[in-house]
């Protein structure tokens, strides 16, 4: 008996010394395939109002902004906890792209490790458990979700998928109120930090079918079972009601567009899309940041054999869910979490996208992983092959995905490389053109963003960035074509009405541009530049009927206070205003508190300035003549 317990003994050691080798082996194969973001820079594609054009993320974390991450809307999303990591990776390491991405990747090894100890302790099953999750590790389509700042709601939300999948494993064991609340606890912090986890609990509840076998008891029927483990989800339920509710409203703007796509292109797009994932999970080339939606252009051959692969395979797995309960765990696991992103509502403009499968195919890599090890159990040297097919599937994807970062490196790769392997892409277009426009190639730019505006004319950003172009090449006249085309598809966008009020300016549409800046103050009142732009021509216009001294002071007061009062131009606009209203001692000692801030950084508009003080000091108001012959204001 002595021996038997210490043979036991021995075994959990070295059972937990190889569990833990494992971890390790995980952990340092993630940092194989990923180490190198860490040399990579922010890309241009929803890093700007994620991360580096955010003030409240830039400015890092203080009590106002992680309130207002609680209370606002980011990005169209409502995910508090991705908000304020982000706020914190500013805050420790400013806009350092490389720490950003450190945090991205450190978050997708923790998951990697907690998922395979999840799976070995729920299964009892230790190397097909390291293999689902070393493939969740390394295939290509997580590139995307780690390569990429943005989308840090997807490792941090996968972060508490797995410790929620291991907290309830810990109820399961000895169901409690205190567990309970623990699961709860940690499915919340997993929903604020990105709302495609109200599927988790059906993920709970298929996982009680396979491996937990809470479905079996002597004691009930298996209908009745199901009722009382749906009833034991409620709360979880709730919360995720409640987490849709929230995300369904912030995303609100970004779901108008799809009323030019029909329900039945959509119905047709989800089938394909579904199909499409399965076929990146065995083959994933091709792979691109963005794939434009097919709208209306699926051949229905292609629909019909989708419907047919989807509808047959539900079948099978229902027909050996008692031979192969893990088939049908994982393949329901599979369509079940892809339904909040899969395309019946539709956000955006992608077709479909490599980070919606980060979560969802897990439950195709359980099943797959399973059924194979069961379908060779027969085999005289199974465990020789299945060693020698993991070596070369895991060194495969490894390799692949170390190829797939690499396009992450900057913008212009990435799209780039997105051109090569899709077609019609726009929005690969447009972002080339940004890139083109910001590295002053306006011939290069001007090409992209009109080949994305032929693709799709309702492409908004692509005609702003147009505009801009436009006019950096002197073409005012173009650009306002393209900036009126803007409004009328984003009639709320404030910065493109200052920037229209500016080209305005120029033509000498001045009653035109005032109308510009008037409608981005009734969108946004606390807009600074909209504000001083009015200020400044309400203060110095030529014309009388124009000039407002009073209501000039008011706007050049508020965009002085916006400002934070460190913007010497804005000085400029104030003791203007002041003249204008015959206080020239204020409008005196306003511009000399312009020149002083301006002396070191602008020497010129600190000339400006003094030439000013000499005008208000013989009593007379400032007067821009560009304000009537088509030049612009400051």
């Amino acid at each position: 008996m002595h021996r038997i317990s210490q043979s036991t003994a021995l075994h959990r050691r070295n059972l937990r010394s190889v569990t833990a080798c494992i971890c390790v082996c995980l952990f340092v194969l993630t940092w194989v395939v990923y180490a190198q973001t860490l040399r990579y820079d922010f890309v241009n594609y929803d890093d700007p109002r994620y991360v580096y054009q955010n003030t409240r993320i830039t400015s890092g974390i203080s009590v106002a902004n992680v309130a207002w991450a609680f209370s606002h809307i980011h990005s169209e999303n409502w995910h508090p906890l991705t908000t304020i990591t982000h706020m914190l990776d500013c805050q420790l390491h400013g806009l350092n792209a490389g720490w950003h991405h450190f945090t991205n990747v450190l978050l997708h090894s923790f998951a990697v490790v907690l998922l395979f100890v999840a799976l070995e302790r729920m299964t009892g099953v230790l190397w097909r458990s390291a293999f689902v999750s070393a493939v969740f590790a390394v295939h290509p389509l997580h590139v995307e979700s780690v390569a990429w700042i943005a989308e840090r709601k997807d490792v941090l939300s996968a972060f508490f998928f797995m410790l929620t999948l291991l907290a309830y494993l810990h109820y399961t064991r000895a169901p409690s109120i205190g567990r309970y609340l623990t699961v709860a606890l940690v499915v919340a912090l997993g929903l604020m930090s990105k709302p495609m986890l109200v599927t988790l609990p059906f993920v709970l509840l298929l996982l009680d079918y396979w491996p937990l076998e809470r479905f079996e008891t002597r004691r009930s029927n298996t209908r009745r079972r199901l009722s009382q483990l749906v009833l034991e989800k409620t709360p979880l339920i709730a919360l995720s009601a409640v987490s849709s509710i929230v995300t369904f409203l912030a995303q609100r703007g970004a779901i108008g567009w799809t009323e030019q796509l029909p329900v039945s292109a959509r119905i047709s797009n989800t089938l394909v899309s579904y199909v499409i994932y399965i076929r990146q999970m065995f083959w994933p080339a091709g792979l691109a940041v963005f794939y434009p939606h097919p709208e209306n252009r699926l051949p229905v051959l292609e629909i019909s054999l989708a419907l047919i692969v989807l509808v047959g395979t539900t079948a099978a797995a229902f027909r050996f869910r008692k031979r192969a309960p893990y088939f049908i765990t994982g393949w329901l696991w599979y369509l079940g979490m892809l339904v909040p992103v899969i395309g019946l509502v539709q956000v955006g403009w992608q077709g479909h996208a490599d980070r919606y499968t980060y979560l969802p195919q897990i439950g195709l890599y359980i099943a797959v992983t399973w059924a194979v090890t069961d379908f060779t159990r027969s085999w005289r040297f199974q465990r020789m092959v299945l060693t020698a097919t993991t070596v070369v599937v895991i060194g495969a994807l490894t390799w692949s995905s170390r190829l797939e970062t690499a396009y992450w490196r900057d913008s212009e790769t990435l799209f780039t490389h997105a051109l090569a392997v899709t077609r019609n892409n726009d929005v690969a277009l447009n972002n080339l053109g940004i890139i083109f426009l910001e590295k002053g190639r306006l011939d290069d730019a001007i090409s992209n963003l009109q080949a994305a505006i032929d693709l799709r004319p309702e492409n908004a950003p692509a005609h702003d960035n147009l505009a801009k172009a436009l006019l950096q090449k002197g073409q005012v006249a173009e650009a306002m074509v393209h900036y009126r085309k803007f409004l009328e598809i984003e009639p709320e966008n404030v910065e493109a009405r200052n920037t229209l009020g500016t080209a305005l300016i120029q033509q000498g549409k001045l009653r035109e541009a005032i109308g510009q800046w008037q409608d981005a103050l009734a969108i946004q009142p606390e807009n600074g530049n909209a504000a001083s732009n009015l200020a400044w021509v309400f203060a110095t216009c030529p014309e009388n009927s124009v000039r407002d001294g009073r209501h000039a002071v008011e706007l050049a007061e508020k965009a002085l206070r916006i400002s934070g009062g460190k913007i010497p131009m804005i000085y400029k606009v104030l003791a203007a205003a002041y003249a204008e209203s015959g206080r020239f001692d204020d409008a005196i000692a306003t511009a000399q508190r312009g020149a002083e801030l301006a002396s070191q950084s602008n020497p010129a508009l600190a000339g400006e300035l003094e030439n000013s003080i000499a005008l208000y000091q013989s009593g007379r108001p400032l007067r821009d003549p560009t304000l009537t012959n088509g030049s612009s204001s400051p």
